[in-house]
């Protein structure tokens, strides 16, 4: 058993330690590896974000940990290949966040701006890693929409973008037609890409994260289709037997109770 009077974050160092000890550990958790581990670690950044949207505070608690846990399991791993520890990585992160902020630990300017402040020193951290190009340090793990305005945003950092949102807006057009006009399989896959791209630089002039807004809209249809599946039943009918006539007018009826009872 783990000592009961360390503290929390100790404690669950050590339990780590525990369950990965070649002689004595879990089996499952001996096996894991960096790779493995990581989509563990996404989904559990997805499940404390959707704590959040829920105001689930509880939930939040518990995802929260959850979250902590796949850090303490990556860095455990670490430690035992002889690269660093759990303590590194919080110095690292120390580190950082006091380089980041020169206006509350150093002689910075309180008065400057705050988030042009922190992409210079951003840029800056890259430069020393060996950066050649903008749109390096942008992680190929990001989900899609989301690294692709990243990319959109490093490069308009450097002037390659458009001067308003005309120029984005006639892309979606240019490129919806060029999909439409693709004659294989592969060439529709580019240029729906390509249309997806457009609108995340569309989204990315009105202000709109598109993770965000989609992540909205999949809500919204889930709501609304499960809600047309309960006006079916309630009428003793199977919503997969109606007509796409029917089953429209439960979708309209649907979007109706919702703007009698917004949520």
């Amino acid at each position: 058993m783990s000592d009961q009077n360390q503290s929390p974050i100790d404690r669950l160092l050590s339990i780590m330690a525990r369950l990965r000890d070649p002689q004595s550990g879990c089996e499952w958790d001996r096996e894991q590896s960096f790779a493995t581990i990581a989509p563990y670690t996404i989904e559990e950044a997805y499940e404390v974000a959707d704590a959040i949207a829920r105001d689930d505070m509880a939930a939040l608690r518990d995802e929260l940990g959850d979250l902590l846990l796949q850090v303490v399991f990556h860095a455990r791993m670490a430690e035992e290949a002889g690269n660093f520890a759990f303590d590194d990585v919080a110095e690292a992160i120390c580190g950082k966040l006091e380089a980041r902020h020169p206006h509350i630990f150093g002689q910075g300017d309180h008065h400057a701006n705050q988030t042009e402040r922190w992409e210079t020193l951003k840029s800056q951290e890259r430069a020393a890693k060996g950066a050649t190009s903008a749109l390096d340090g942008v992680a190929m793990a990001l989900p899609a929409l989301m690294r692709a305005e990243k990319l959109q945003k490093r490069a308009a950092r450097v002037g390659f973008d458009w001067p308003d949102e005309s120029g984005p807006s006639a892309k979606i057009a240019e490129e919806t037609a060029e999909l439409a006009a693709a004659e294989d399989a592969a060439e529709r896959l580019e240029e729906g890409g390509d249309l997806l791209f457009a609108v995340v630089n569309f989204l990315r002039f009105q202000g709109i994260a598109p993770e965000d807004a989609l992540r909205a809209a999949n809500a919204k249809f889930e709501r609304r289709f499960r809600a047309m599946e309960q006006l079916a039943q309630n009428d003793h009918k199977d919503f997969a037997e109606l007509s796409l006539d029917e089953q429209e007018a439960l979708w309209q009826a649907a979007k109706q109770a919702e703007v009698r009872s917004p949520r």
